[in-house]
């Protein structure tokens, strides 16, 4: 039976690697239309090679933990990146800036119009990168297949609880036969692994796991816990009443047989192997044992800035520069220096955090 060993704060965060050169050869054979590439490196010597683009910060889902009842105040349409910037910046990171995935969210990225043009649009990038999802599933069970065709490769969908009351409790919507339904186009169209997010809420689901995760593998659908953040609209985040990662391992333990999984890399999320595998669920302890010191993520909100960690406090604007008629090297500059500048570690247990300003919704996950 596994039990977490306690680690410093210190060895928590992550020892930094020594820092590396930004400047690369020339991508000869890559099939790309520069004539170089650099990354994304920081001081610490991480490199961004996984790309959050938020399509919108628009929800159609008002969860307790996110935002309040009534939303927020929405982007306006032009302050939102239009298709033709989002696919040129896209291009940008993976053309000169050796990004690799590309992670669609938001807010809810299928309320964008014209998504599976617009995917088809980035997956007709070269060099291709990889390209996946996060979404709540409302719209899945009618996107799902356009999505695949256009060349969307797989999906997380958000579902935290498999019960429809505490369902409607925590999202204020009663919609879980649609997410239900979504998850099942997803698996249909191919888009795999489909994996799920759940979040537990003390109180309303906290003594979910063994159901979610038995619900999950009955589907083929890969499970993965997250600890709630401190990204509410409300600035109302408490730590001791979050659902922590030993909590939740705990109450799997208490019904199935976990074992480490080697080799995380840059994931987020610790996996186990459930009763001897091949099942594995992830847990994903953002709070109580962080993994900045991997962190391979850089972010680009709706309106065009690009955000170095989920927690930033600062961001850098390439909305402005790009309608300005910057150049794609120029473009690219600007999205390594502000790399450059990205912090050792989201700083959450430190008694000096301060929250961002935007939430979740607005940042993009």
């Amino acid at each position: 039976m596994y039990r977490r060993e306690r680690k410093s704060a210190v060895a928590r965060m992550g020892a930094p690697a020594p820092a590396v050169a930004r400047r690369l050869r020339s991508p000869a054979g890559r099939g790309s239309p520069y004539c170089g590439t650099m990354q994304l490196s920081d001081s610490f010597g991480r490199v961004g090679t996984d790309l959050r683009v938020s399509l919108t910060d628009r929800c159609n889902l008002r969860c307790s933990y996110c935002m309040p009842a009534e939303g927020l105040p929405w982007l306006t349409g032009p302050e939102v990146l239009t298709d033709d910037e989002v696919v040129r910046l896209v291009g940008v990171a993976t053309g000169l800036l050796e990004v690799t995935e590309v992670r669609l969210t938001g807010g809810e990225p299928t309320l964008r119009a014209g998504l599976p043009a617009l995917v088809a649009r980035i997956a007709g990038l070269r060099p291709r990168p990889r390209i996946s999802m996060t979404t709540n599933g409302l719209s899945l069970s009618r996107l799902a297949a356009p999505l695949a065709a256009a060349g969307l490769d797989r999906v997380n969908v958000s579902l935290d609880t498999v019960r429809p009351a505490a369902f409607s409790q925590i999202t204020r919507r009663d919609r879980f036969d649609d997410v239900v339904a979504g998850l099942a186009a997803a698996a249909t169209a191919g888009l795999a692994p489909v994996k799920v997010n759940a979040v537990l809420v003390r109180g309303v689901n906290d003594d979910e796991a063994p159901e979610l995760l038995r619900w999950c593998l009955q589907r083929g659908y890969q499970l993965r816990f997250i600890e709630q953040m401190p990204l509410d609209a409300g600035h109302t985040w408490d730590a001791s009443t979050m659902v922590t990662a030993p909590e939740i391992l705990a109450g799997l333990e208490r019904h199935f047989r976990l074992e480490p999984v080697v080799g995380r890399g840059s994931a987020p999320a610790e996996l186990f192997a459930v009763d001897g595998g091949p099942a594995r669920v992830g847990v994903i302890a953002s709070v109580t044992a962080p993994f900045c010191g991997a962190c391979n993520r850089v972010r680009l909100t709706a309106d065009g800035q690009v955000r170095t960690c989920l927690f930033a406090r600062e961001e850098s604007d390439l909305r402005t520069a790009l309608r300005a008629g910057a150049s794609d090297d120029e473009l690219a500059r600007r999205w390594v220096t502000a790399m450059a500048g990205k912090k050792a570690g989201h700083g959450i247990n430190d008694p000096a955090f301060v929250q961002p300003t935007r939430s979740m919704s607005a940042i993009g996950g």
